[in-house]
């Protein structure tokens, strides 16, 4: 039978009819709503939290907990001989753009490693961080090249270069002028060297006054 505006309806399953609560006895949803008799269940904006086993110690707690996530651990993406023979023609060239280009690694900061699983048949020129040892031997009998990708240090090395050495800032202006404030307070004056008695003055004067007596 040919589809007509007159006999299209939904797939049988897709649609049901709304359940309506709390509309009496005959409905089977009626005064409780399906929802029993008091407790926290029954009471509006309950959520249960994820692992709450009504207070008892949950699961995840109870489980003993070994060892730890080494989070500078090194990662690798892996690609077998086997998918470059699949996706590759003898001649082609394979490196980490490609790739990812044809959809077979994802995009990630992570460097590329080349296992010996499966194998190669195809002159192939492969470059990749990494290489297992059985994986350069199979790529290199079949006559293709395996080309080490060497990262260079773009880390903490370029930004000390970059950074520029500390020099020690000019003098200012206001700078001299406190500089010679402090040297002249420390100076005494030309009034209190004069006003200074010296110590040998201070001696004849003394004598003199003997004499006289």
């Amino acid at each position: 039978m040919s589809l007509s505006l007159n006999n299209l309806k939904p797939a049988k399953g897709s649609t049901h009819k709304k359940k309506r609560r709390g509309r009496g006895p005959g409905s089977g949803l009626g005064k409780t709503s399906g929802r029993g008799h008091k407790g926290q269940k029954s009471r509006s904006g309950y959520s249960r939290r994820a692992g709450f086993e009504g207070g008892q110690m949950p699961l995840q707690r109870r489980l003993p907990k070994r060892g730890f996530t080494n989070i500078f651990k090194k990662r690798w993406i892996e690609v077998r001989l086997s998918t470059l023979e699949q996706n590759f023609n003898s001649g082609d060239e394979v490196t980490p753009e490609i790739l990812h280009q044809r959809g077979l690694i994802k995009k990630a900061k992570h460097d590329l490693v080349i296992l010996g699983t499966g194998e190669l048949t195809k002159k192939l020129t492969v470059s990749s961080h990494r290489f297992t040892k059985s994986a350069r031997a199979k790529i290199e009998s079949a006559g293709g090249k395996a080309v080490l990708i060497e990262k260079t240090n773009t880390g903490s090395d370029e930004k000390m270069a970059a950074k520029p050495s500390k020099e020690k800032k000019a003098a200012k202006p206001g700078d001299e002028s406190k500089a010679a404030k402090e040297t002249k307070a420390e100076e005494p004056s030309e009034e209190m060297k004069a006003g200074e008695p010296s110590e040998e003055k201070g001696e004849e004067t003394s004598e003199e006054k003997n004499e006289e007596e």
